[in-house]
């Protein structure tokens, strides 16, 4: 299936983008075994998934360690490893859905990208990473109340939290400062007008 983008629309290098063509072919062989993402969304894959993930990278471009929760099918976490490669970028995924971490896998050997599986839930891969992790991001994975629960030892250590949101982000906001106190930019979204990025630091409990 012919992408809907070019490389140059992306601004990644062409061996990038082929990197990123086969994680899509790939995608779709193993989403008709394996169900990896929702099957509304594979009409849109380049759109809702890839660039929608790789927007990502350039809201924090001195990273070079990622940690990203609830991978799933590699997004964003897989799409920042392949195109993160060329600035050095290494990307930790995190999944315990042990079909998702076999996809994350092959994907990471075919494409020769710096991405690490963890095969384990997030709360026993965070302590790991305090004081190491650049950047943490989870894409649909909770709401931020409870991401921030989660990734509030990686913040308080210096870590930019960059999760993505839909058109409730306002009221996670709202909700996650009921306990928080915490320095929020709302970021638009480049593939989805209703949606927002969230890029979180210097976070304190109330307590």
């Amino acid at each position: 299936m012919t992408p809907a983008v070019t490389a140059s629309d992306l601004n990644v290098s062409r061996e990038t983008f082929e990197k990123l063509e086969l994680l899509e072919r790939e995608l779709r062989r193993w989403q008709a075994i394996k169900n990896l993402v929702g099957p509304a969304t594979l009409d849109r894959i380049w759109e809702r998934h890839i660039v929608d993930s790789l927007q990502l990278l350039d809201l924090a471009p001195e990273a070079r360690t990622w940690l990203d929760l609830g991978s799933g099918a590699g997004f964003p976490g897989l799409v920042l490893a392949i195109a993160g490669a060329e600035r050095g970028l290494k990307v930790h995924l995190v999944e315990s859905n042990s079909r998702k971490c076999a996809f994350l896998r092959h994907i990471a050997r075919l494409t020769e990208s710096a991405a690490t599986v963890h095969e384990a839930r997030l709360e026993t891969v965070i302590p790991g990473f305090v004081g190491k992790a650049d950047v943490v991001s989870a894409r649909a994975l909770a709401a931020l109340p409870q991401l921030l629960d989660w990734t509030a030892p990686l913040l308080k250590a210096g870590t930019i939290g960059l999760f993505p949101k839909g058109r409730d982000a306002e009221i996670e906001l709202t909700e996650a400062r009921k306990k928080w106190t915490f320095e929020a930019e709302t970021l638009p979204s480049l593939t989805d007008s209703e949606a927002r990025i969230l890029r979180i630091t210097s976070i304190e409990s109330h307590s």
